[in-house]
């Protein structure tokens, strides 16, 4: 068994981050996102992954490597133009033979990995598995419609009127039968090639096509809200650890880690919290559910439940939550005359401000 995994598209929910940094590259709990879906096939015991790129090849080839750092042997595929994960099938066909594959969208998070799905694939060998989950918002996806027997019978692509809350998780096992389906289907109203028509294909055409609804944790990372909710997932698992120092006049409360290198001078600091190589924390209070990147400074300031990315500075802030904070940013208050909020911000921001 060989995996696809897609790690192209322009991010364009998490700008201004992705203007600078491919999303799969951004950190939860210290750790790129892209990470833990190679960490989770390798576990499965697939080694050979092609990686699907786009405008970010570059980034994600430099992050990835050849694979070795995580049992893997990765290839690269340039995919020129984001036309969908239909055609991400077809391009990939040279590298994926006839060989059953898994296809894992490198944005997405599933909690305990894909081992026990892959070993029923390999047991059963239907044409076709897909993974549901459960939603509140199924317009926004990609929706199963199941009959009595919970066979599946249609996919709709983020439909208007979704006939079930079942929505496809980022991850989908194929034989070589998905590659006359993709090769059979015409570009949807958006100019893709849609995976969901290409599994309906299969569907109307008799082959075997099964579900499994899922019932841990999966979050597809495209937003802020989902990145903070990912990196709250992973902390809540944090093995605690202290590599760094911490003076005596700071207070260490629950399952945090701090890094190699980091520094913690007269704080609190409440886990579950990350604090990576380099940083160092000031007179200031880290709440729970906070990742701090490396070469940080935090200094008088309070910070939880938000991402801190590498090279940034918070200085007298009181109090900044549910933060996703890019890399080399500057925090600081504004002056206090004029009373006035002074704000340099990229395409895509968003502010709340406290007047």
């Amino acid at each position: 068994m060989k995996a696809l995994v897609l790690s192209g598209g322009s991010g364009t929910r998490l700008r201004p981050i992705t203007h600078t940094s491919a999303k799969q590259l951004v950190p939860v709990a210290n750790k790129p996102v892209l990470f833990y879906g190679l960490e989770s096939i390798a576990e499965a015991g697939i080694t050979d992954v092609g990686i699907i790129v786009g405008e970010t090849a570059d980034e994600i080839q430099e992050a990835v490597g050849d694979g070795t750092k995580f049992n893997i042997n990765a290839t690269y595929i340039r995919q020129e133009a984001p036309l969908g994960l239909a055609h991400a099938v077809l391009i990939a066909h040279e590298f994926l033979g006839d060989s059953d594959f898994v296809m894992y969208l490198g944005d997405n998070f599933i909690l305990g990995g894909i081992t026990g799905l892959v070993d029923d694939f390999r047991a059963e060998r239907p044409d076709a598995r897909i993974l549901l989950t459960p939603v509140s918002n199924p317009t926004a996806f990609g929706v199963a419609e199941l009959d009595a027997e919970d066979r599946v019978v249609r996919l709709e692509e983020k439909p208007t009127r979704p006939k079930s809350d079942l929505a496809l998780v980022g991850v989908f096992i194929f034989t070589s039968a998905i590659h006359q389906a993709v090769r059979s289907i015409k570009p949807s109203w958006r100019g893709e090639l849609e995976i969901t028509h290409a599994i309906q294909w299969l569907i109307d055409t008799r082959h075997d096509v099964r579900s499994t609804t899922i019932s841990g944790y999966w979050k597809d990372t495209g937003n802020v809200g989902d990145m903070l909710e990912v990196n709250r997932s992973i902390l809540e698992r944090l093995e605690p650890h202290v590599e760094g120092t911490v003076d005596v006049s700071s207070e260490i409360i629950g399952r945090v880690r701090i890094d190699e290198g980091a520094e913690v001078r007269g704080s609190r600091i409440v886990g579950p919290a990350v604090i990576g190589p380099g940083s160092v924390i000031t007179g200031s209070y880290i709440g729970p559910f906070t990742s701090v990147s490396e070469n940080c400074r935090i200094d008088d300031s309070e910070i939880e439940y938000s991402i801190v990315l590498r090279d940034s500075s918070i200085k007298g802030v009181r109090r900044v939550q549910a933060s996703l904070i890019g890399r080399s940013v500057e925090v600081t208050p504004a002056p206090r005359s004029p009373a006035a909020h002074q704000l340099v911000l990229g395409d895509y921001s968003k502010v709340q401000i406290t007047s």
